[in-house]
């Protein structure tokens, strides 16, 4: 497996491979965000997934991959602390807004970020027609953010903080974007980085999730909450998995943008499954996301 991936770095059948991974990772990590955002405390969901992923990462760590290259441990300590800066402004940020505000701040702060980090890192640059695509796709995320600031009633007077607190997230998501990527393409076999990632990533919060939980005088039942660590650890596994292989095969700005059309599946989920008000505006919102990606893509 390992070698056909890397075996496709750099060809057609990579970049075509590299656009369903991103797009695939998109979707997931809507659903990685709502069910962080779900019925329980954010604290705690992330506590339950990370802890999830962790146990079901150790066996392959330590047993299936190969073992990291000297070089790769400074990788993964910086790689861990910016995951950690990245998780507490996330928790913080839905502990103070809705989750269709929050989300498209998040997710439209990091791609500009991660271009620029990309050309940074990498050397990569994007075309005239990539970058009209580019503003076209904030255009629609900072619009759908504006119009939920405008009217949506849930969390107001929390929203100001909430939306620093987007941003700053946002900052991180372009960190890890490009750091992670620089940190797959770093040793030889991808899945060494994966598994290992997972492994270190999910010591935080689990004890910070057991200290919030002891604390609460109504505690949640503990066996629907680790229920929804399991299915989020899976959706982690394959959402992060999906867009690092995507920037390993292929260029790391085009897939990190073509992963903002998660805001799209985001409000949908708000929509659909956290009860959160969708309208034809915010539609037309969404759709300048959706062609905003096709244009980068089409562009490149």
């Amino acid at each position: 497996m390992s070698a056909w991936l890397t075996g496709l770095e750099g060809t057609e059948a990579g970049h075509q491979l590299a656009l369903i991974l991103a797009l695939s990772a998109a979707l997931l990590h809507a659903v990685f965000g709502a069910l962080q955002k779900g019925r329980h405390d954010p604290w705690l969901s992330r506590g339950a997934i990370d802890f999830s992923y962790g146990v079901m990462a150790a066996p392959f760590a330590l047993f299936m991959v190969p073992f990291p290259e000297p070089h790769m441990w400074p990788i993964f300590a910086t790689a861990f602390v910016i995951h950690t800066a990245y998780k507490f402004l996330q928790a913080f940020a839905y502990s103070k807004g809705a989750y269709t505000v929050v989300y498209p701040v998040v997710r439209g702060t990091g791609p500009l970020f991660a271009v620029i980090g990309a050309y940074m890192l990498f050397g990569e640059t994007f075309t005239g027609v990539q970058w009209l695509g580019v503003a076209v796709l904030l255009a629609g995320i900072f619009g759908l953010a504006v119009y939920n600031l405008i009217f949506l009633q849930l969390n107001r007077d929390t929203l100001g903080i909430a939306l620093m607190l987007a941003v700053a997230t946002g900052l991180f998501v372009a960190c890890y974007t490009t750091y992670d990527a620089y940190g797959i393409r770093a040793t030889a076999d991808p899945f060494t980085f994966l598994a290992w990632f997972f492994l270190f990533d999910g010591l935080v919060m689990p004890p910070i999730a057991v200290l919030r939980w002891r604390g609460m005088i109504s505690r949640p039942t503990l066996a629907p909450l680790m229920a929804r660590g399991v299915v989020g650890a899976v959706v982690a596994f394959l959402s992060f998995g999906s867009i690092m292989l995507a920037t390993r095969l292929d260029k790391v700005g085009e897939a990190a943008v073509l992963r903002e059309t998660s805001t799209v599946f985001a409000a949908l989920i708000g929509w659909l499954v956290l009860k959160e008000t969708v309208g034809p505006r915010r539609i037309a919102l969404m759709s300048l996301i959706a062609a905003g990606a096709v244009i980068v893509e089409i562009g490149g």
